[in-house]
């Protein structure tokens, strides 16, 4: 019985994709361990840097109130609505910083001084490795307060999200997260061919604070690009959409939310596999 279970090539690939499960889920979980020590280790560090996202997230929210103290809409965006598309970019942003951001923004220091070696060499594929080594728990507690300020502003609003709406929501943060990750990875994996690609990251990292603004500030051109090309407008505004009223949020803008990841991270593996085929050692 046994040998004709493994004679099966379904079997047989569930069981080798349970087993390369379980062996990613143990290397990821020393490699967490390993990072809430180091943040341990460095308190001051941790705080410092809680405080500092906390004060650029109040500083956010001033800007808010000051513009509504002149306006009382910004095309169909009222005050609340603001704050909470803006603690969704919050949310999103510290994610995406808390697991991949200091990450990638290494990964052309890696290559460059020959240290990328060492993570080609074990037994797990390379991608992985390079996107998790380093995990930041400061991070996640400012995506906490992110949190507060959402449920506070649907307070305001006398919004009441259904499970249905909440899980949708947190499914579109997570495919947010992807794009974020998706396009900063590609542009990380250009130090392949380029020296120093900082540049590109912090660039990059700059063009994301678009996200907290409301799609309709957007028009013609700047519109097209930031929401198809680098779709970045989409990956805070469709979630808050979604969660102040599911039935007004065209579903076309979940599809286009849920393409343009699948693209981005389809293009960043291409990418990433066609650096390693060209890739030479630095130490060599």
């Amino acid at each position: 019985m046994i040998f004709r279970v493994l004679r099966d090539p379904a079997t047989v690939a569930l069981i080798f994709s349970m087993s390369t499960l379980r062996k990613y889920l143990a290397v990821y979980s020393v490699m967490l361990r390993n990072s809430l020590i180091r943040d341990m280790n460095f308190k001051l560090n941790f705080l410092l840097w809680m405080i500092v996202e906390s004060l650029w997230f109040v500083g956010q929210l001033v800007f808010i109130k000051v513009i509504f103290s002149h306006v009382d809409q910004i095309g169909d965006w009222t005050k609340w609505q603001m704050v909470l598309l803006v603690g969704t970019h919050q949310i999103v942003s510290q994610i995406f910083q808390g697991f991949f951001y200091v990450n990638l923004i290494n990964l052309p220091e890696l290559v460059r001084t020959g240290k990328f070696d060492f993570i080609l060499l074990q037994p797990i594929d390379g991608q992985f490795t390079t996107s998790f080594r380093q995990f930041s728990l400061d991070s996640l507690v400012n995506a906490l307060v992110g949190v507060g300020v959402v449920t506070y502003a649907l307070y305001q609003l006398h919004v009441m999200p259904g499970w249905g709406q909440v899980m949708l929501y947190l499914a579109t943060i997570c495919v947010g997260v992807t794009i974020h990750y998706a396009i900063m990875f590609a542009l990380s994996t250009v130090s392949f061919w380029i020296i120093r690609t900082q540049g590109l990251i912090w660039g990059y990292y700059s063009i994301m604070n678009l996200a907290r603004y409301p799609d309709v500030v957007f028009k013609g051109f700047i519109k097209f690009v930031f929401s198809w090309l680098i779709p970045v407008i989409v990956v805070t505004n469709v979630p808050a959409r979604l969660l102040m009223n599911s039935s007004a949020t065209p579903w076309w803008l979940i599809c286009h939310l849920l393409l343009a990841s699948a693209l981005m991270l389809l293009a960043s593996r291409i990418l990433w596999r066609f650096a390693l085929n060209r890739y030479s050692s630095a130490s060599s």
